[in-house]
């Protein structure tokens, strides 16, 4: 028998000044859906439904930035994305531009049980969500008054916001990580005025019992993004990825991730270089991500976990067969 393992986050670049309570508080929530995973791993279920269960625990939960609370368009909506991969053959299913899914997640996992397809989007994937019966809501229901605040803000200065809850001219915590980079407006991406990194896309990786890995990632994208835009989440090899060696979940500047295909990296490294986990992890964040900021979450099919994110701070947790358990932020 193998080891089983599981990680989870819920977004990489925190701000720094983050207060007190809402550390607490993001804490709260990732030990809680920490735990949904482990008891499911003690009780022999396999990586598949385990990644499923703990992200759509995260979706449910308004204080990330995926199904509930989810960052709005610019006008004013929510489009949802997910993913989820099986190691077991590399099974994948993803969704983009779900507005009334309750658990994008769950349809994801549809995706790829229940159609010839690895990929659905927009109309399309709703109506194949109502086809399958999953339990559908108002968009509204999405939509939190922070958000609807946040955004206002976001209009008004005429940006991409990427932490949607913390208020607008933290210009300090730019310059700290935009460099040289840094403009007027804050940070630039795609040439693109941005204010303060923190995403906060939510995942799961795990291997089960049984050595079999799986990965899920889920989000609402970006405060104030163009409607149609699609990030790193939904895309395989980008923002999720699970085989026979391991399973990684992402989160950070999409459009990064996207160019320098992060979660199959980790997996290259470790099967063509024969690197173990955390060494690719670290090689991957460092080497690979040219310009942008992000994180990830990663375990082997051997029973480890590994992180890493070249930005401040990462909210996650993980916890291993042999009584290991960890929740943090912070380095």
């Amino acid at each position: 028998m193998a080891r089983w393992a599981i990680a989870i986050h819920g977004g990489a670049g925190v701000d720094p000044n983050l207060p007190e309570h809402r550390q607490e508080e993001a804490k709260r929530v990732l030990a809680r859906c920490l735990q949904v995973g482990v008891d499911a791993l003690r009780g022999g279920a396999p990586a598949l439904d385990v990644v499923e269960a703990v992200v759509r625990e995260l979706e449910t939960d308004p204080f990330f930035n995926s199904g509930r609370g989810s960052a709005l368009t610019r006008l004013g909506t929510v489009e949802m994305e997910a993913s989820i991969m099986d190691g077991r053959g590399r099974r994948c299913g993803a969704v983009s531009g779900v507005s009334t899914v309750k658990n994008p997640v769950s349809l994801a996992r549809l995706v790829m049980d229940k159609s010839p397809h690895s990929y659905l989007a927009f109309d399309g994937a709703e109506e194949f969500a109502r086809e399958q019966g999953l339990e559908v809501v108002d968009n509204s229901y999405f939509i939190t008054e922070d958000n609807v605040d946040t955004l206002k803000l976001a209009k008004e200065a005429n940006s991409i916001l990427f932490d949607y809850r913390i208020p607008l001219g933290g210009s300090e915590t730019c310059s700290a990580q935009a460099g040289s980079d840094n403009h007027s407006n804050g940070m630039v991406m795609n040439g693109l005025p941005i204010s303060i990194y923190a995403p906060e896309t939510v995942g799961c990786a795990v291997v089960d019992s049984n050595g079999f890995t799986a990965a899920a990632t889920s989000t609402g994208g970006l405060m104030n993004k163009m409607t149609g835009r699609i990030g790193d989440s939904p895309l395989i090899g980008s923002g999720t990825y699970a085989c026979d060696v391991c399973a990684v979940s992402c989160t950070g500047e999409g459009e990064a991730i996207i160019r320098s295909t992060l979660a199959r990296d980790v997996a290259a490294v470790m099967e063509y270089r024969g690197a173990g986990l955390q060494e690719a992890v670290d090689y991957c964040v460092k080497e690979r991500l040219d310009e942008g900021f992000a994180g990830l979450i990663a375990v082997s099919g051997t029973g480890e976990v590994a992180y890493g994110f070249n930005c401040t701070g990462m909210f996650r947790g993980c916890a291993t067969e042999d009584g290991f358990m960890e929740v943090g932020i912070w380095e």
